[in-house]
């Protein structure tokens, strides 16, 4: 299915109008093709003499949203897809369907969990801020995936990711880290490190659990929950 998005933009020249339509256009239509995109123009503007007399120029820009149906299931590897897997597999696809963003998913059993992996374009929308959206897909993920008919049945830790999110996102917070690490050793003052989902706190509390020079606390309450990274006192 498609149907006819259309805004309408000002700007001191018709040029800057049309970008700021097909800036609007992006938000409203994603993985647009910015050629695809018409325009009418209603206005060219008056420059006016003095400032007096000026009007802005403006335009209407339109494009074709397509509505793709759900993705066609992937195949997992390894092995036939469990009842977990299938649900966490049609969590994320309901999800995708909604939000109207063209994407996979490719859910994998490991013997240690059971990674699902969002692939496509413009997936920010799916990442959100910070990683919020994708975090509380993978909190969802994990309390359906782990509802199954079967008590007996094999139950693993469900992790979502997409467009190679937590990989990049856990490099970012291992610098970050280990820089507020070594502040805290050099001034002698605890560390407060910036909001952080319950995902991302572990993930720090993970990297410098064997550091003999700091400890690590959650400290707030959600959602502005933080770590504290406090330096050890010496042993006497």
């Amino acid at each position: 299915m498609s149907d006819e998005v259309s805004v309408e933009q000002t700007g001191e020249t018709v040029g800057e109008a049309k970008w700021s339509a097909v800036q609007e256009l992006e938000r409203l239509v994603p993985g647009l093709d910015r050629e695809s995109v018409r325009f009418q123009v209603v206005s060219e503007g008056e420059r006016g003499l003095l400032g007096i007399g000026y009007a802005p120029a403006r335009v209407i820009a339109t494009a074709t949203r397509v509505t793709r149906p759900a993705p066609a299931a992937a195949e997992p590897s390894g092995r036939g897809e469990s009842g977990q897997a299938a649900r966490v597999r049609e969590l994320l696809e309901r999800t995708i369907e909604v939000v109207g963003v063209p994407a996979t998913v490719h859910v994998d059993i490991h013997p240690d969990a059971l990674v699902a992996t969002l692939s496509g374009h413009d997936l920010g929308i799916l990442i959100g801020r910070n990683g919020q959206t994708i975090d509380a897909l993978q909190y969802l993920a994990n309390a359906i995936g782990y509802r199954s008919a079967d008590p007996d049945a094999e139950r693993l830790p469900v992790v979502v990711d997409a467009a190679g999110y937590r990989a990049r996102r856990a490099a970012s917070l291992g610098t970050l880290a280990r820089q507020c690490a070594e502040r805290a050793v050099a001034t002698g003052a605890r560390v407060e490190l910036e909001p952080m989902t319950a995902v991302e706190r572990k993930i720090v509390h993970e990297l410098l659990k064997d550091d003999p020079e700091v400890e690590t606390a959650s400290d707030g309450t959600e959602p502005n929950r933080f770590v504290v990274i406090v330096p050890r006192r010496p042993v006497d």
